[in-house]
């Protein structure tokens, strides 16, 4: 009795194989032409580029030229919840910040979801919305439910009851600069005040946990 597998499986791995390849090739070439410098192939296919690209294969040249953070920002979610006799019942605010630095801390070698998706999707937010919360192209509109989607899940895991509805309030709390060397306490420019920022409600998928 033959021990060859049929000719059909090895028919299916081997497309599996060539599917799997071609998907690989593809991803690098439209990643290399995002972050190569601009030629006409990326300008003609620019809406393809960045339709696969953003916001989960996003890249940049921090590694090599880090841009710290200037500001520590806080965000937090609220929820909202239609009972069956018409009341809106909005819950307390939720730090989601919170949760990341949490499992950062500590942690020698924290996940890239934990430092970065939080505050990534809000940086890539700010850069496509400006102040007025409104989205003027595909790639804002695309951010936008990114964003909503981190809250509204984690608001899921970590939080009990029944929504329709989220909220985020973004605190921005600036870091002060340092004070001028020999001199402790002098020439350090004044704090800045906090800026709190509320976006619009938004509209989710219903989320029931218990």
């Amino acid at each position: 009795m033959s021990s060859e597998p049929p000719i059909a499986l090895k028919a299916g791995v081997q497309v599996a194989v060539v599917l799997c390849l071609t998907a690989t090739l593809a991803h690098v070439l439209l990643v290399f032409l995002q972050v190569a410098p601009p030629n006409p192939i990326s300008r003609q296919y620019s809406r393809q580029i960045n339709a696969w690209v953003f916001p989960l294969f996003e890249q940049n040249w921090r590694l090599f030229a880090p841009d710290p953070e200037s500001v520590n920002r806080q965000i937090s979610a609220r929820t909202m919840h239609t009972a069956p006799d018409g009341t809106a019942q909005v819950s307390g605010w939720f730090d989601l910040t919170a949760v990341d630095t949490t499992e950062v801390r500590h942690d020698p070698f924290p996940s890239h979801t934990a430092q970065n998706m939080l505050r990534r999707a809000w940086t890539s937010y700010l850069e496509t919305h400006g102040g007025d919360d409104h989205p003027r192209s595909q790639r804002a509109l695309m951010i936008q439910q990114y964003l909503r989607n981190i809250a509204a899940d984690r608001i899921a895991t970590h939080r009990r009851g029944t929504f329709e509805s989220i909220q985020l309030r973004v605190i921005t709390l600036p870091i002060a600069a340092p004070a001028a060397a020999g001199s402790p306490g002098l020439g350090a420019a004044p704090p800045r005040p906090a800026d709190t920022r509320y976006l619009p409600w938004w509209k989710v998928a219903r989320h029931a946990t218990g």
